[in-house]
């Protein structure tokens, strides 16, 4: 068999039976999927999204430096005040509205994230589909909580359906990427698209049109803070937005961009042939979001959550107390573990906050001081906090063949191995951690989440506009405008 007669046959198989107008199949269940189909799980669900990306957005505004300089950046350009810039007020037009509250939304890294039924994570949903919701709401003059709904959970749906059709473990990892931007174009794509009231043939266009910007190379993660990490969903919700403005307008897209010979898979996945079925399997009855979607109650970075949870259980159960520990270890885990805990003499003393809620090293020594990890341990002074600081000279990681305690070919979570001064040795894994779908967190906790949040907000709403915007957050299926909630937050 010669090369090209190879290339021929590897494209056949992408575009086989299976995969046959697999873009055109996904763009007409996102232009077209009625409220009425979500499931009230689902509708549930989405609406503990919104309130989370609201909170998370709005402490922000004050705890990441980077937020008012994105923000005066885009209000510097003037132009239609369409939609709200979410905690600093003022309005700007619709994409670089989305561009600043979508970056906003992420700058903490407290955002929820899913992650498959084997627990790799593909990334964070929310934030790339509520503030396009929000910001495309506003230039409409306001819409439903029905139509938000169906929007936000039509982009999710997108996001999840492509993230799990791609059979690789950790992909985003081996491949260089970042899911959360790069699935964040079609997801932000489906959302806008949706509530601007495309049709099939539109959002066609849309996602073509979103997929000739796609980007989120894994190096903004890598070696010293990069505000970029941040951003992710900046650029992504700004891209989509503007993707389906485009395609409203008449502009026409690229096609196949999923199946097609230069599409997605072809070139950002390398190593595999899509899963179809999760693809465009049971379009309409099956939403993968309910399984798959967390909530973060950890303000860090999800790989850390493992070990936090370890740390804890370690503290909790087996009675250790900080001054008990000689020396902590971290072992094994997946590549992102030892991403997160190396190199330690930079883990150990991160310099900004972003450093340390990307330090498994920092994060764990956090955890075994206090008890918990919260938000203002990643201020300056809990940066410069003595007593997590020696904590996390103790620990150290240590990595581990892959196939040691692995499942079905996968790396086993991260372990944690202490040893105490009077020489025990006392090793716990996590089965779990809190916030995951199998470990859910109920509407109480994230409303404390949320109101410790917007206690950090720049411009801090009132305390009944607080009540109300959560009263309305929980019945925002029955809100005439969910507009509303983004006026009561100021």
């Amino acid at each position: 068999m010669n090369s090209s007669a190879g290339k021929s046959d590897r494209h056949d198989s992408i575009c086989g039976a299976t995969g046959k107008d697999a873009t055109r199949k996904l763009a007409r269940h996102a232009a077209n999927c009625p409220y009425e189909a979500l499931p009230s799980a689902l509708v549930e669900l989405t609406k503990l999204c919104v309130l989370d990306t609201l909170g998370v957005s709005l402490g922000a505004t004050t705890l990441a430096p980077e937020a008012r300089m994105v923000t005066d950046y885009v209000k510097d350009f003037g132009g239609n005040p369409e939609s709200t810039l979410i905690g600093f007020g003022g309005k700007a037009p619709t994409p670089w509205a989305v561009f600043a509250n979508g970056s906003l939304a992420h700058m903490l890294d407290y955002d929820g994230v899913s992650a498959s039924s084997d627990g790799h994570l593909f990334g964070h949903l929310s934030v790339a589909t509520v503030p396009v919701a929000f910001a495309v709401a506003e230039k409409l003059g306001g819409v439903s909580g029905r139509d938000l709904i169906t929007a936000i959970a039509c982009g999710t749906d997108v996001y999840t359906r492509v993230a799990l059709s791609i059979d690789i473990p950790d992909w985003g990892m081996k491949e260089g990427w970042l899911p959360s931007q790069l699935l964040g174009y079609l997801s932000a794509a489906a959302t806008a698209g949706r509530l601007l009231g495309l049709n099939e043939e539109q959002m066609d266009n849309a996602f073509g049109i979103a997929f000739n910007q796609m980007s989120g190379s894994r190096q903004m993660a890598v070696g010293a803070a990069s505000h970029m990490r941040s951003m992710q969903t900046g650029f992504s919700g700004y891209g989509g937005t503007m993707a389906a403005q485009l395609a409203q307008a008449g502009l026409i897209g690229s096609k196949e961009i999923l199946e097609g010979r230069y599409g997605l898979y072809k070139t950002y996945v390398r190593t595999a042939t899509p899963n179809w079925e999760a693809l465009v399997g049971e379009l309409g009855t099956r939403f993968s979001l309910l399984t798959t979607h967390g909530f973060k109650i950890w303000p860090s970075c999800a790989f850390t959550r493992e070990v936090n949870a370890a740390v804890l259980s370690l503290r909790q159960d087996a009675g250790v107390k900080p001054e008990d520990v000689e020396s902590m270890t971290i072992v094994g885990g997946t590549a992102a573990t030892q991403l997160l805990s190396e190199p330690l003499e930079l883990k150990r003393r991160p310099q900004s906050s972003i450093d340390a809620k990307f330090s498994i090293p920092f994060t764990a020594a956090i955890m075994m001081v206090n008890g918990n990890v919260t938000l203002r341990d990643y201020s300056d002074a809990g940066l410069r906090d003595p007593r997590v600081l020696a904590m996390a000279e103790r620990i150290s990681y240590r990595g581990i063949p892959a196939a040691s305690g692995a499942k079905t070919g996968h790396a086993a979570p991260p372990g944690v191995e202490i040893l105490t001064k009077d020489g025990r040795t006392l090793r716990h894994t996590a089965d779990g951690v809190p916030g995951d779908p199998a470990n859910p967190v109920d509407h109480k906790r994230l409303v404390e989440k949320f109101r410790d949040c917007v206690s950090f907000a720049a411009r801090a709403p009132s305390a009944a506009n607080i009540d109300r915007s959560i009263e309305m957050l929980a019945d925002l299926e029955n809100i005439p405008d969910a507009t509303e909630i983004v006026r009561l937050l100021g």
